[in-house]
């Protein structure tokens, strides 16, 4: 079966079929109420990448606005959505997504992410809708601290990317000191892709080793997206033989044709981390036990403590099968969030005051804290920002055990121990 075309296949009719009162742009509307509050999402729904990423955060929204609106809603109304198939990959297709919402009046804009974020923070920005998203974008840092009144109504949920290469370093580092992890030498290679969020990992993960007195720079290897064939990418990995792998590349199935390659030919005693891209759900399908081992990371992600692991059992039972770790609580947590700023404000059609509320608050949900620094209106990274563990998103360190995605960093967040990989013993 071709998994990828058949999630596609999938989120198209689940859209239009699960999300409470909603309605994909194009759709006739006769199903909408006059007066419900309308989330616009622009989606994924096809195209090379992020498909599963926008699949997870529609289901999430799906999850909360059901709860809400079975509890009376919010106001007194009833909440909906309005999606655009959105070309994540061209300025023009991100413009084009964001001002069909804009044009269409939505009270909020809720995103999982853009890669270019420019064109879709100049879109809303031009009508001052209150926009939220989990584009984990430097650039969306460096926008919003260039215009802060521009943007003011633009909020990044999560942290910039950056920090997955400060943290990756810190990780390694906490695993050796409390002897969970004894590295056959000071090496750590860099696998980077082309894009500027890969890029952006790399750079910061060897800065953080520059710094180091721990870790010495091994090889930086390119790779290109599509990857066609792992095998020069394993072999340069054998070349250097380096302790640690960061493979700084996201999207899920290449991630998993490289864990089958590797496993049939692995590194010995080599820790391989794979950057963000397992926490999509048919990762673990594609990989076909062959991640066994595999470490991942992500500054955004589901918690499995009790809050966390109620979000998980309701999210299994309406969609059943693997669940994806990131962007499912996302965008759970994103209805909420809106939820209480419009609740504060006693309306939704005050733009600057529901960003006003935004700016002011203090939330809880399945992927962490919520509170937004005032020069950027982003979050706040656990442990690479704050020590304060209910103070932030944990940047979660995720290894495959059983054929399951299990947290084992950092606490008090952990799930089990990290288990070395089989070809480490």
């Amino acid at each position: 079966m071709n998994i990828k075309l058949s999630r596609r296949a999938l989120l198209a009719s689940a859209v239009g079929a699960t999300l409470a009162g909603g309605l994909i742009a194009g759709a006739p509307h006769s199903g909408l109420a006059a007066d419900d509050i309308v989330i616009g999402i622009p989606a994924a729904l096809s195209g090379p990448v992020g498909v599963a990423d926008h699949q997870d955060w529609t289901n999430g929204v799906t999850l909360a606005i059901e709860e809400i609106n079975a509890n009376g809603g919010v106001l007194g109304r009833q909440l909906s959505t309005k999606i655009v198939d959105t070309d994540i990959l061209s300025p023009e297709g991100t413009v084009a997504g964001i001002q069909a919402l804009t044009d269409s009046g939505v009270d909020a804009i809720a995103s999982a992410f853009v890669l270019i974020a420019q064109p879709a923070m100049d879109a809303a920005a031009s009508s001052g809708t209150p926009y939220v998203h989990g584009n984990t974008a430097s650039a969306s840092d460096e926008l919003m601290k260039a215009d802060q009144k521009k943007y003011r109504n633009i909020f990044q949920l999560d942290v910039p990317e950056v920090w997955y290469g400060s943290g990756y370093i810190n990780f390694l580092d906490k695993l050796v000191k409390d002897g969970k992890w004894e590295p056959k030498n000071d090496c750590v290679h860099i696998v980077q892709g082309q894009i500027a969020y890969t890029q952006n990992i790399s750079k910061a993960t060897q800065a953080k080793i520059a710094k180091s007195d721990t870790w010495k720079q091994g090889p930086i290897t390119d790779v290109q997206f599509p990857v066609q064939d792992w095998a020069p990418i394993i072999r340069a990995l054998h070349e250097s033989d380096c302790a640690a792998a960061m493979i700084d590349h996201w999207v899920a199935a290449e991630l998993a044709a490289f864990a089958q390659q590797y496993a049939s030919d692995p590194v010995e005693g080599q820790l391989v981390y794979l950057q963000y891209g397992p926490s999509q759900p048919e990762f673990l399908d594609l990989a076909g036990g062959a991640a066994e081992g595999m470490i991942w990371g992500t500054v955004y992600g589901v918690y499995a403590d009790e809050k966390g692991t109620e979000f998980r059992e309701k999210y299994k039972e309406k969609f059943p099968g693997i669940m994806g770790m990131v962007y499912t609580g996302g965008g759970y947590d994103a209805v909420y969030l809106l939820k209480d700023a419009w609740e504060k404000v006693g309306n939704t059609t005050d733009y600057d005051a529901v960003g006003d509320a935004i700016r002011d608050i203090e939330f809880r949900g399945v992927n962490g804290f919520y509170k937004f620094r005032p020069e950027t209106q982003s979050g706040i990274s656990y442990p690479n920002m704050t020590d304060d563990p209910e103070a932030g998103q944990a940047h979660l360190i995720f290894q495959v055990q059983d054929d399951e995605h299990r947290i084992i960093a950092p606490e008090p967040y952990v799930e089990v121990p990290f288990v070395p990989a089989p070809w480490m013993q």
